[in-house]
């Protein structure tokens, strides 16, 4: 071969190095889209709920079922949907996923009544069910590189994290300059985005070895998750004596349990154990399922601080979580690039859950006057850089040196523990706060003065309570982690199919 033969393969190869790069980080800006919809989405609607009541004209008592119906139906299909996307392929799964929550979102936005409002917030989960395994399995296939899939991994675990506070902020503005509807016809926009990207940049083809689908292993978890997520979702409402919280309960529980049987006996597994059993990723399942219980301390009762106690409108307080965003987004870049290569997660996550923990606790002293500069704003920075290092560094290991045949599945099971826990932690908090603002009202004339601490009570009670869930994540990451930095795999392939 001529050395202008040599030259000219050469730039080309060069060119298509270039290519691919590009590729990848287009990739990721489609996946990233369709993950911020489906984030924003389980706190957008929050804030539009009084305006929605409003027009519809539904009881107090139906109101949780617009956040409920989408909780359980994404929930209890996660497992299912991951390993829809290994059996049929991450692309079609992901775009059938998009695509799907679109329609969905159309359909809730248009609703005429309860039912129909309904309706489409369940279907939203189904469909998010689909689309958030596919679209972490896609990342986790494409970026092989140790620092390009650190790079990545720190700015989707962003993504994740600031997602409730951007559906805040963009609840916010939407209610109060658009229409409640906004809330949920905006997923149209991130709908088309991801869409028109997904056809152009993601590749075709479905997994040459396709695992079977064990179908007694999908009903049992569906119906054990379901289970969980149903029997906290009645917690606050029921309370926890009632059959409708402790029965739908123990039988999620006796389910899972079932199914855990089930998977070192089937064949084919829905969720290998191999999947949970190493160390690392164990320890990542568990610090997302933490952190999802934790997070609503901030997300849920800051949130009525500032709307209640403070008089803040929608907007501001969405402009209010806009520090602590900022702080995980740096907080996450940090620990992906930098410091996991360096020193590993060992230090990095139990270090994140203390600073979380002592966030939660700055925020146990918020009065009825507080300033947002010198009383919220800090908390808030410590959370946010808490929160940083943890969530890109779980969600990296969560789904590190797995197999491509179990990618789907092991990235379900990440969104699976963020969704259980915030159930857990929204139906705990919710039902502590509750019972500690009529506690302290007992014996106390029931003026507006004294209505106005018991609610600050009911608060900081909560505060204290996710600090405690944070420290509780804080001991066992320090355990489960391994010390030194993660190993690299080797025989990474470089070429996958999505």
């Amino acid at each position: 071969m001529s050395q202008t033969a040599v030259a000219r393969e050469s730039v080309e190869t060069g060119r298509a190095a270039v290519r691919s790069g590009s590729h990848r980080w287009w990739v990721l800006a489609v996946i990233g889209i369709a993950q911020l919809m489906v984030v924003l989405d389980g706190t957008i609607v929050n804030i539009a709920l009084p305006s929605a009541q409003q027009a519809l004209g539904f009881s107090n008592a139906d109101r949780q079922w617009i956040v409920t119906a989408y909780a359980l139906a994404f929930g209890s299909l996660l497992l299912l949907g991951g390993r829809l996307a290994d059996l049929f392929g991450r692309k079609i799964v992901f775009l059938v996923g998009v695509g799907g929550f679109a329609a969905a979102s159309a359909l809730a936005g248009a609703a005429g009544d309860f039912s129909v409002l309904v309706t489409g917030r369940a279907l939203q989960g189904l469909f998010g069910a689909l689309l958030a395994p596919a679209a972490l399995s896609i990342l986790n296939t494409t970026f092989t590189d140790a620092k390009e899939r650190a790079k990545a991994f720190g700015i989707f675990g962003a993504i994740a994290g600031a997602g409730g506070g951007i559906g805040l902020l963009l609840g916010g503005l939407l209610t109060e300059h658009a229409s409640w509807r906004w809330t949920l016809f905006v997923n149209l926009l991130f709908a088309a985005l991801a869409l028109a990207g997904g056809v152009t940049f993601l590749r075709k083809g479905a997994p040459a070895d396709r695992p079977k689908l064990d179908i007694p292993g999908t009903f049992l978890v569906s119906a054990g998750l379901f289970g969980l997520v149903y029997g906290f979702s009645n917690a606050n409402s029921h309370g926890w004596g009632s059959p409708q919280t402790w029965g739908f309960l123990a039988a999620g529980g006796l389910l899972l349990a079932v199914f855990t049987w089930w998977q070192t006996r089937a064949e084919h597994p829905l969720l290998p154990l191999r999947v949970l059993l190493d160390r690392n990723r164990g320890a990542s399942f568990i610090a997302f399922g933490i952190t999802g219980a934790g997070m609503f301390g901030v997300f849920l009762f800051l949130t009525y601080y500032l709307q209640e106690t403070l008089h803040y409108s929608p907007v501001q307080t969405g402009l209010g979580f806009l520090p602590m965003i900022g702080a995980l987004m740096v907080a996450a870049q940090l620990a992906t690039l930098a410091l996991l290569p360096r020193i590993g997660p060992k230090p990095l996550v139990p270090f994140g859950m203390a600073l979380a923990a002592i966030g939660m606790v700055w925020l146990t002293n918020l009065g009825l006057h507080s300033s947002y500069a010198s009383a919220v704003l800090p908390p808030l920075l410590v959370m946010g850089f808490g929160l940083g290092l943890i969530m890109p560094v779980a969600m990296s290991l969560a789904t590190d040196r797995i197999g491509e045949q179990d990618a789907g599945v092991a990235s379900a099971a990440v969104n699976t523990m963020q969704q259980i826990g915030g159930s857990i932690g929204t139906a705990l908090l919710n039902t502590l706060a509750t019972s500690a603002g009529a506690s302290y009202l007992v014996g106390k004339a029931p003026s507006p003065e004294a209505m106005a601490q018991a609610q600050l009570h009911s608060y900081a009670t909560a505060y204290w309570w996710s600090a405690g869930f944070f420290v509780v994540g804080l001991v066992l990451s320090a355990v489960l982690y391994r010390r030194g930095r993660p190993q690299q795999d080797a025989n990474a392939p470089v070429a996958v199919h999505m």
